[in-house]
């Protein structure tokens, strides 16, 4: 996509402080600027990068002034970092508006699953009976979504993604490639000889608007009613979220974490990566839990900082850990 310094500055509300009909057609970070390429400054500590930059254009803040002669054609905005998030998501949303089609070498039941406008539907990809998906949503290659399913507009479902029947899925929300929504949860009753007994699991997922959930990351569907993500989360990669687990608005949590069934997770909560929380918890809102924390018990205040395994008040764990320290160099 080809990105002039004019444009960019009606787009972002700037200024051009140099070749106003300069083009960029890749992004660059600031250190690796190249002709052709578009960078953005905003952490001061980066500065000696602005005057070896060889890159076409440079976004930067509106106040800064160059201590040495400059390469790059700058535009000048109000804040050069929340200026680059808002590009981003603008060509972003230019890519998704391409090429919008339901691919032949895709299946789906016409008279019985309805799609809103603008739908893309890509090779090899199957949409059940009675699905229903909202205007503007992109469904990339190879991807099955079961028989009475909805999905909201403005999504974006990567190839490799599988949605079993019945789900439920808001708008706005993006489903990395791989992505496993609504499989049975680890649902086992022991049998007298000790094998066991598969119980089945009957309920749907739940994903709410505003959603980002990474790479082959499983939500499974709940034994009874519903698993749910709730608006706003975002969820890492390799992550693995259990039957009838309820999550909070706004939560987050990084790679490889591992919630078992029915705990609830609060609202705006942080999970750092490898953490693990047993099942039939309760975890209020606004908890941080740092990374490789096991959870073993309910988290009843709001804004508790956790770490360890069993996870501990985090400065309680930081003296103890000094006590470990000295022990050991005894």
């Amino acid at each position: 996509m080809e990105l002039s310094a004019k444009f960019l500055a009606q787009l972002l509300k700037g200024t051009v402080d140099g070749d106003p009909d300069a083009v960029a057609t890749k992004f660059a970070k600031i250190e690796h600027g190249k002709p052709g390429s578009l960078s953005f400054f905003a952490n001061p500590k980066y500065e000696q990068y602005v005057y070896s930059s060889k890159a076409s254009i440079m976004l930067v803040n509106k106040d800064f002034q160059p201590k040495e002669p400059v390469t790059p054609t700058l535009v000048r905005v109000e804040n050069a970092y929340s200026a680059i998030a808002d590009l981003l998501k603008y060509v972003s949303s230019q890519k998704k508006k391409a090429g919008r089609h339901r691919s032949l070498l895709a299946r789906w039941y016409p008279f019985s699953s309805k799609f809103g406008k603008n739908v893309y539907l890509g090779a090899f990809s199957y949409v059940g009976r009675r699905v229903r998906i909202g205007d503007n949503t992109v469904i990339r290659e190879h991807v099955t979504i079961g028989e009475d399913t909805v999905i909201g507009k403005n999504c974006l479902i990567y190839p490799g993604v599988h949605i079993y029947p019945g789900m439920v899925i808001g708008d706005n929300v993006i489903l990395h490639a791989g992505c496993i929504i609504g499989s049975d949860g680890f649902g086992n009753a022991p049998r007298p000889d000790g094998s066991w007994e598969k119980i089945e699991h009957l309920g749907n997922v739940i994903i709410g608007n505003d959603v980002e959930i990474g790479a082959n990351t499983t939500v499974d569907r709940a034994q009874m009613e519903s698993t749910i993500i709730g608006n706003g989360v975002r969820i890492d990669n390799l992550c693995q979220i259990a039957h009838n687990v309820i999550i909070g608005d706004h939560t987050a949590m990084a790679a490889q974490c591992g919630i078992a069934g029915s705990t609830q997770i609060g609202k705006h909560c942080l999970l750092a990566g490898q953490v693990g929380i047993v099942g039939h918890l309760k975890v209020a809102d606004h908890t941080t839990i740092l990374a490789k924390s096991g959870l073993i018990g309910n988290v009843k205040e709001e804004g508790e900082y956790l770490f360890g395994t069993p996870a501990i008040s985090r400065s309680v764990y930081l003296r103890a850990y000094a006590k470990f320290k000295e022990s050991g160099t005894e």
